[in-house]
């Protein structure tokens, strides 16, 4: 499998032609929450595969579970990359998603978020939902690293299948953490400039 994934990372890597920046931080395989820009469903799988190798095998993209399990080969690539695939349809108190991607980080993973939820087809970032919020107030001392995906989506088009080459890049900016007493709103509020910042970094 780790051949594989070695193998599925380049493959992602030349497709995309992505270029990584780490702005005011640096790589480490400490258990951090990266939380980015959502615009096409290769954002994960690129995300992924532009960290370094030691720092990639501590990392789980969260995905759609409709759109990752269509198909032997989605089924596959969710596979390699470790993706932890969160069912859109059996949202429910009881089946919360926050306790499902707590339990699967442990001690050990860190996790690939995209707070918008589905995906942006327009310029401006949709307003983050409220997933990224409760995973810091559950786990204070999580890293939470804004990225700023651009041109992801001319990759892979909305509604096609077969992805274009295209040079597309990644940058990825210092932590921020849920500040004492700071509300659901003023909080996701700064996580999305935080990522906006980045895009003309």
């Amino acid at each position: 499998m780790k051949l594989t994934a070695a193998v599925l990372s380049l493959a992602a890597k030349l497709l995309s032609g992505a270029t990584v920046r780490w702005f005011e931080c640096q790589p480490d395989s400490c258990q951090r929450i990266y939380f980015a820009n959502h615009t096409s469903h290769l954002d994960a799988l690129i995300l992924w595969a532009s960290l370094p190798r030691l720092v990639r095998e501590v990392t789980r993209p969260v995905a759609a579970k409709d759109y990752w399990i269509k198909g032997p080969l989605r089924r596959y690539i969710a596979q390699t990359f470790n993706a932890l695939l969160i069912d859109r349809d059996e949202i429910k108190v009881h089946n919360s998603p926050i306790d499902l991607m707590l339990k699967e980080m442990g001690s050990k993973y860190s996790l690939i978020v995209f707070p918008e939820g589905t995906r942006n087809t327009g310029e401006e970032m949709q307003e983050f939902k409220s997933g990224l919020y409760h995973l810091s107030r559950k786990r204070p001392d999580l890293e939470l690293m804004p990225v700023y995906i651009d041109n992801l989506n001319r990759v892979l088009p909305r509604g096609e299948f077969l992805p274009v080459p295209l040079l597309s890049s990644i940058t990825i900016g210092p932590p921020i953490w849920l500040e004492p007493k700071e509300n659901k709103h003023d909080f996701l509020n700064r996580a999305r400039a935080a990522v906006r910042r980045l895009k003309d970094i």
